[in-house]
């Protein structure tokens, strides 16, 4: 070939992959979809207001949220409401407007804990608690102004909200200990809840701008055969070791139905290939934590050169493969939890940490200050 006739060739080769977003000026996002990486509103805006009200998942919106994020539990009548937690203690008034005789100690996936439980209360007598800022060192003046909202005022506010932007807000609903909910009131009498509220307002359909998340496997598996609704398989662990490995202790160890069945799979076990295969069963995305996709090593540098090593120090490796994994697979990946105010592993920047996350292909970040998020996507390339 004439020298004129190859770079001729070449250029149309360049301007066809550029245009099919091949090239330097391809696509800035290698997410599995090739769309932007959703921003994902983690409790809504809970950076700045108190978790799992209205008013932040409505900052969140405002900020750009693509979706928010409702976890939920159940009340003594059987209303979804969304608290972190099943129980209150930590996220609202409940002991100063209810005396101790309303505690319980309840198995919570295998720790006994006594607290005031969303399960002992009724929608009516939750409706007069306040919401309180959870987080330490965040700001404190908007405790005992804000309401615990039910799932269904979760998504009129999405749907009103998005529609005044002009674009569609999505949420993310998490089913909080479902083994924990299947004890108190039956087996998947919470999930068939949940599909009803849901199809109701958005319809049965992998189009609809929902994600269903659990930590447990048995209610993914069975919202599997109820819903079209994409679902997401979570997974935790307790701690990063020094040399980049995941500590797995309970009860983060595995989830708490493999728990109760004397499955032995760990967490881990379930991002590997044959773990993912078996994911893929009955998911549509997995969530896990944020260190099993980038690896960290603590090798006693400081970096940050503020005269003491943490864990923004640690070298960062690059992926441990486990994006590239999921998305061989189809599987959607979606990672948790960025923040401002808590440094990050192997980040001192969270703006910087979740770019480094997105450039390497991730689908969504959950974030408590979403407007920082927003602005990691649209600063990316």
């Amino acid at each position: 070939m004439h020298k004129h006739t190859s770079t001729l060739f070449t250029i149309a080769i360049v301007a066809l992959l550029q245009g099919c977003g091949g090239g330097d000026d391809g696509p800035a996002y290698k997410t599995l979809s090739g769309n932007a990486p959703l921003v994902i509103g983690h409790r809504g805006a809970s950076g700045e207001l108190p978790e799992h009200t209205l008013e932040a998942y409505a900052r969140a919106i405002d900020q750009g949220a693509d979706f928010i994020e409702p976890d939920l539990v159940m009340t003594r009548d059987g209303v979804l409401v969304a608290r972190h937690e099943p129980v209150l203690d930590g996220t609202t008034d409940v002991a100063a407007r209810f005396d101790a005789s309303r505690m319980s100690t309840r198995n919570l996936d295998g720790v006994p804990t006594t607290a005031y439980f969303a399960s002992d209360f009724t929608l009516a007598e939750l409706k007069t608690l306040r919401a309180k800022q959870s987080r330490a060192g965040r700001p404190t003046q908007f405790d005992g102004q804000y309401a615990i909202p039910t799932l269904d005022e979760v998504i009129a506010l999405a749907k009103s909200r998005g529609a005044a932007a002009g674009r569609t807000v999505g949420i993310y609903p998490e089913i909080k200990h479902s083994t924990f909910h299947a004890g108190l009131f039956g087996a998947n009498v919470f999930e068939d809840k949940l599909v009803a509220a849901l199809h109701g307002a958005y319809g049965n359909s992998a189009a609809a701008p929902v994600f269903i998340q659990s930590f447990e496997v048995a209610n993914l598996r069975y919202l599997n055969t109820r819903t079209n609704i994409r679902l997401v398989q979570l997974i935790d662990a307790d701690d990063v070791k020094d040399d980049g490995s995941m500590s797995l202790v309970a009860p983060y160890r595995q989830p708490y139905d493999f728990v109760v069945a004397n499955d032995p799979r760990l967490f881990s076990d379930l991002l590997t290939s044959a773990g993912l295969d078996f994911v893929k069963t009955y998911a549509d995305a997995i969530g896990p934590w944020k260190p099993y996709l980038v690896r960290t090593v603590n090798d006693g540098v400081d970096r940050t050169g503020d005269g003491k090593v943490s864990i923004e120090d640690r070298r960062v490796d690059g992926s441990t493969g486990v994006i590239e994994q999921a998305h061989a697979k189809g599987l959607l990946v979606h990672t948790w939890t960025f923040r401002n105010d808590a440094s990050g592993y192997g980040f001192k920047d969270p703006k910087a940490e979740m770019q480094y996350y997105m450039k390497l292909g991730i689908d969504g970040v959950f974030t408590d200050f979403p407007a920082t998020g927003v602005a990691a996507v649209k600063e990316l390339r």
